[in-house]
């Protein structure tokens, strides 16, 4: 990598440092080119992205981000889990290393916070941003849903009565 290369990337690093929701550092023990896409496909499936980034590179990139508490977390050959949805990246990675031995979770950061690998788990079993609009939106609809039931009954006793009625008159 030539200066204008590392330059660039560690302007894509911080750049994207400052718009995602979490970080999740991984530390990669050979994974093959395969296992490393399938890894980068479910990331994408689920809103987050994977980097592999020199640590160094890294390192810079994250001056001036709330994330410098991962910093001490850089070592070896690591990879980067971002996401805006705090959630989706960690639950990806922590089902990924599950699945795969060369595969570990060394940490990460929501926001300033910085979390250990007990933290990753504990937010990947959080409900995804999806997940909780849906359920606010359930809650948001039901109360509505039974004022329309409740409004409908009396209508619909009614014209059981006048079916009654008229059924008893043509008789």
């Amino acid at each position: 990598m030539d200066r204008a290369q590392k330059t660039a990337a560690v302007a894509e690093l911080n750049r994207n440092f400052a718009e995602v929701g979490v970080v999740v550092v991984t530390r990669n023990l050979g994974l093959t080119v395969a296992q490393s896409t399938v890894l980068r496909n479910k990331m994408r499936d689920a809103g987050a992205s994977y980097k592999v980034s020199k640590n160094k590179l890294a390192r810079i990139a994250l001056d001036g981000t709330d994330y410098g508490s991962i910093s001490d977390m850089l070592t070896g050959p690591i990879g980067l889990a971002t996401s805006t949805d705090p959630v989706a990246a960690a639950k990806v990675a922590v089902e990924f290393a599950k699945t795969n031995d060369k595969f570990e979770i060394v940490g990460g950061a929501m926001g300033a916070t910085a979390l250990d690998v007990e933290g990753v788990k504990a937010l990947a079993t959080l409900p995804s941003l999806d997940e909780l609009r849906a359920k606010i939106v359930g809650l948001l609809v039901a109360p509505a849903t039974k004022i329309a039931t409740i409004t409908q009954a009396p209508a619909a006793q009614l014209a059981r009565v006048l079916s009654a009625y008229a059924e008893k008159e043509a008789a």
